[in-house]
């Protein structure tokens, strides 16, 4: 009779603790998008009494009636399209390629030491640097530019899954190989199960560098997509289509990191 009812106690403690948890979360939503909100009439008010040019700084409205006129042009989505092709291929590419190489890093620690220093010169070094050189190598277009976003996410992948790999503890290797595992089964059973907090880490932060080498490329080389719509709203001066570009680029990546967020959560879910 006791445990039942110490049962039922911790139960409804637990309840009260999700209800808190589920309360905390429904207020950050609110704030946030009140935050959102507040900032967006802000500038529109700010806008129309002339506290700020619009000609430079644009305003919500202005941003509304440019998506208007290119959503009517027919472009805007062949825009939006080609920017999101190309970030998608060189994230998931530069993603792929970087573990990959890890994992050969990884079983090859003489190989591992013998790259290190150029990794970490090559991490350092700006990527826009050898744009101009890729752009002539593969040639001006889409290629060149998931080439670059593929550069810019490939190194940090690879240097923080192999800094990952190596932070396992030495203990449960050491008794893996006393078990007489093969490196494939270390790394199937140990090795990746342990790093998937690393590999969230790297999808999110490949994210990020992914849209830079995009945006980059097309900076440099595009007749398509975001990046140029924002070049070409500079050059003929309509602002207001470069803060369209911007804060739909915005929206994107948001979408992008909340995608990943929600792997993170499902795979948490699963090693609970």
């Amino acid at each position: 009779m006791f445990k039942k009812n110490n049962i039922n106690k911790i139960s409804k403690e637990h309840e009260v603790y999700l209800e808190k948890v589920r309360k905390t979360k429904k207020e950050i939503t609110f704030i946030r998008v009140m935050i959102l909100f507040v900032f967006i009439a802000l500038w529109q008010i700010a806008a129309d009494f002339k506290w700020i040019d619009p000609f430079l700084t644009s305003s919500p409205s202005r941003v509304v009636n440019s998506f208007i006129g290119l959503y009517k042009d027919g472009s805007l989505f062949k825009h939006i399209g080609v920017t999101c092709y190309e970030t998608i291929l060189g994230f998931s590419l530069g993603t792929i390629l970087g573990v990959l190489a890890a994992i050969v890093l990884w079983w090859s620690p003489k190989l591992s030491k013998i790259l290190d220093p150029y990794l970490v010169v090559l991490n350092a070094l700006p990527k826009v640097a050898l744009a101009p050189i890729i752009i002539f190598w593969i040639g001006n277009g889409m290629p060149a530019i998931i080439v670059i976003a593929l550069l810019i996410s490939v190194i940090t992948t690879i240097i923080s899954v192999l800094t990952g790999f190596s932070e396992i503890d030495k203990e449960k290797i050491m008794l893996m190989n006393t078990f007489r595992a093969s490196k494939i089964q270390i790394l199937r059973y140990l090795i990746f199960p342990y790093s998937i907090p690393i590999f969230i880490a790297a999808l999110k932060i490949n994210v990020g560098l992914s849209w830079v080498g995009v945006i980059m490329g097309e900076f440099l080389v595009a007749r398509n997509g975001l990046g140029f719509l924002i070049v070409y709203g500079g050059q003929v001066a309509q602002l207001d289509m470069v803060m369209m570009s911007i804060v739909i680029l915005s929206v994107i990546a948001f979408i992008m990191y909340e995608v990943v967020a929600i792997i993170e959560n499902k795979l948490a879910k699963d090693r609970s």
